[in-house]
């Protein structure tokens, strides 16, 4: 079975979104643990990245000088570990959700993925309170030991980043497919609300009666 091999020829995707700081991978692990969904984050493929496929060397070609990916090469490379998956049968796009956080990033690459997912859902996961999401982020990376990523000028930069190029997204998915998700709640009532509105969806209602 090739990666578009399904009914609808493109992959039936949910998108977590949101700033950072705001619980999309907490959410898409959640999510990701039920049956019929697949969860797939953006960080997980660049860090699983085999640099000895060409699509790796592309990516390292810029990285390493520090100069930014093209968007073609971002969600080539994301293609192809998302087909990666299918050929391996951990996620079975005949049958699956595919539920993605941290892509698309941009408008652009919202554009070039159209030939890929067939966008369901956008779960917004809204924090207006730029200060809490300044102090979850400071307080993740404190965690995790990333010391350097807990300066008030690294999460400010990461936040206006997000403001400026990834929030334009939520306009390219505009109208009934973006659901706005309180992110201020506890993750528990936040994933009790997505799930919620995962059973209304026409998709979704679809697809256990097939």
């Amino acid at each position: 079975m090739t990666a578009a091999a399904h009914s609808h020829g493109k992959h039936k995707s949910i998108l977590i979104f949101g700033a950072p700081g705001s619980g999309k991978g907490t959410q898409g692990v959640i999510i990701g643990q039920i049956p019929r969904f697949y969860h797939m984050a953006c960080g997980d493929v660049f860090r699983q990245l085999d640099t000895r496929t060409k699509i790796g060397q592309e990516f390292v070609k810029y990285s390493s000088k520090g100069q930014l990916v093209p968007d073609s090469v971002t969600v080539e490379l994301w293609h192809a570990a998302l087909e990666s998956r299918v050929d391996s049968h951990a996620y079975k796009p005949d049958i699956d959700f595919l539920v993605l956080d941290g892509i698309p990033r941009n408008v652009e690459q919202a554009r070039i993925m159209e030939a890929y997912i067939d966008v369901v859902k956008v779960f917004h996961l809204s924090c207006p309170n730029r200060e809490e999401l300044a102090k979850r982020l400071r307080k993740r990376a404190l965690k995790d030991n990333r010391l350097d990523d807990a300066s008030d000028e690294v999460i400010e930069k990461r936040i206006r980043t997000y403001e400026a190029e990834t929030k334009p997204v939520l306009d390219f998915y505009a109208g009934d497919r973006v659901c706005e998700i309180d992110a201020t709640r506890q993750p528990v009532e936040v994933a009790h609300k997505i799930l919620g509105e995962i059973m209304q969806m026409p998709a979704w209602k679809e697809s256990v009666t097939v």
